[in-house]
């Protein structure tokens, strides 16, 4: 046998879909009777319907887009669907204008379900606010962020908030189940046994179309190697598709956290082409590429810092770039900081010097401040010292101590811009320690 056997249109996940909110499992307060999203699933001129825009948040595969299609589906509205990773302005204006004259000259109303919203920007959230306040287009968008910190308040406010929970191990079980039966899924061709169906409920995590994922995988191998009809799908069927169909990114688990250590580690080994692939794989995989922006700030002080001081200026400028402009247009820009950082001179005196001087004052090295530098108020008479301003002195510097024990936690690097600096620094305190020098 071969996998063909299993070959539809799509991934199972999408083949056996539910169309209508009856057929959606878990879920039960988000969906039932009287519910927001049961009235708008109801015709608009049918009793208790409702036209509220809603935000609907919950984690991976928990049903957000499936909702928003079969309230679409029950209701005739006729549906568009949008993502917030390849949308811009200019498309999303075109859909609310289609959307304006279907409603005033058709009287058909539109449902614009706007995936990943939290990666919208301000004013790309903002482009939504007439269409929204107007009635244009009911607004079902979805979100994996708490809404109150990634959607703007004025959207919010006009708009309902559907939070959805993972799903239970015995909903995940009931799907896989139907996924099995259904003639669009496996059609009854496979059976699965209790210990492969217990081990993807537990993989699953709650997440419909991970568990739908695997055991599309894990029907295909079987179907390869196997001689019965039907086809029984086993624990190792299951172990071996959870090798593969798990290989995706996933922004809150242990792939956030590796993607983004290899991104960094590309771009302090100067390795431009490496540093790039790991930003595509992260905004593939829905990254916040806010968070990547904060990271690259990070970077530009704590591993190029004095060596190119015009690192850590632009790095703030592309965050803000991507705050203000959103993707997909702000992945250039990340693309422009990422590639300038790799090839940037590294030097990490800057945060070696922070670690020493903190691990001297956590150690108990806090000797008294020298009383010529104290503020005025605090300065004693009959102090031995008067302050030397640095103005009234050739070149501006004076001689005299600022620790009355001296250290030196800042070693510049002969790297870039620190070489001159260091040639400064040996000049300096050859004048500030000047008696000692």
């Amino acid at each position: 046998m071969t996998d063909s056997l299993f070959s539809g249109n799509g991934p199972l996940a999408a083949r056996v879909r539910p169309r209508t909110l009856e057929d959606v499992l878990g879920q039960h307060k988000a969906i039932a009777q009287g519910s927001p999203l049961s009235m708008l699933a109801r015709k608009p001129d049918g009793v208790n319907s409702l036209s509220t825009s809603v935000v609907i948040w919950g984690p991976p595969g928990t049903g957000k887009t499936t909702i928003a299609k079969a309230v679409a589906n029950s209701s005739g509205r006729r549906f568009v669907e949008l993502s917030a990773v390849s949308t811009g302005v200019k498309e999303l204006r075109e859909v609310i204008d289609k959307a304006r004259v279907d409603q005033e000259l058709y009287s058909v109303s539109t449902i614009v379900f706007l995936d990943e919203i939290h990666r919208f920007s301000k004013a790309q959230q903002d482009a939504l606010l007439p269409a929204v306040e107007a009635g244009w287009i009911i607004l079902i968008a979805a979100t994996t962020e708490n809404p109150s910190f990634s959607v703007n308040a004025p959207l919010l406010s006009r708009s309902l908030v559907v939070k959805l929970e993972p799903l239970a191990e015995s909903d995940i079980a009931d799907l896989i189940e139907k996924a099995i039966q259904n003639p669009a899924g496996l059609a009854a061709k496979a059976s699965i046994s209790k210990d492969a169906l217990i081990r993807i409920c537990q993989v699953s995590g709650g997440d419909a179309r991970r568990a739908l994922t695997i055991l599309d995988t894990a029907a295909s191998r079987a179907a390869e190697i196997s001689s019965t009809d039907p086809i029984e799908i086993k624990i190792e069927d299951v172990l071996a598709a959870m090798e593969t169909a798990l290989v995706r990114y996933d922004k809150e688990g242990e792939q956030h956290y590796d993607t983004i250590s290899a991104f960094i580690k590309s771009v302090r080994g100067s390795d431009a082409d490496a540093a790039i692939h790991y930003l595509a794989r992260m905004l593939e995989g829905g990254e916040d590429p806010r968070f990547i922006a904060r990271r690259l700030i990070i970077l530009a002080s704590e591993d190029i810092g004095l060596a190119d001081s015009n690192a850590l200026p632009l790095a703030v400028a592309v965050f803000d770039s991507v705050a203000n402009i959103g993707m997909p247009e702000a992945r250039i820009s990340l693309a422009h900081a990422t590639i300038y950082l790799a090839l940037a001179p590294k030097s990490n005196s800057a945060y070696l010097a922070i670690n020493a001087a903190l691990d001297d004052v956590k150690a108990g090295f806090t000797p008294p401040i020298p009383l010529y530098l104290r503020s005025a108020s605090s300065a004693r008479l009959g102090s031995e010292h008067s302050y030397l301003y640095p103005h009234d002195l050739p070149n501006s510097v004076a001689t005299q101590d600022y620790l009355s024990e001296v250290r030196q936690y800042y070693t510049p690097k002969q790297l870039g811009e620190e070489k001159s600096l260091g040639e400064r620094l040996t000049a300096l305190k050859a004048i500030i320690r000047g008696k000692r020098a």
